[in-house]
C-alpha cells in the first residue's frame, strides 16, 4: 500500500524544499510540483511531493490519519 501524506512548505532551496509534518521537520524534492511556495501544502510520497493541495484538505487527511494511527 502507498501512501502520501500532506505536508507544508516551510522553505525552498532550489528543488528540495523544507515540510513540517505535523511538527517534524523534513526534507522533500519538489521538482515534480511546479509553482510552489512557503506555506503551500503538498502531499509527499517517498520523500517526493506529487500535488499541491490546499490547506482544507490537509487538515482533513491529517485527521483521518491520526483517527487510525492513533485510536
Amino acid at each position: 500500500m502507498c501512501l502520501a501524506i500532506p505536508v507544508r512548505i516551510t522553505k525552498i532551496t532550489g528543488t528540495l524544499a523544507e515540510v513540517d509534518m505535523a511538527g517534524t521537520r523534513r526534507e522533500a524534492d519538489i521538482r515534480f510540483v511546479e509553482g510552489v511556495e512557503p506555506g503551500d501544502y503538498v502531499l509527499v510520497h517517498a520523500g517526493f511531493a506529487i500535488e499541491r493541495i490546499d490547506e482544507e484538505e490537509a487538515r482533513k487527511t491529517l485527521e483521518l490519519l491520526k483517527d487510525v494511527y492513533y485510536e
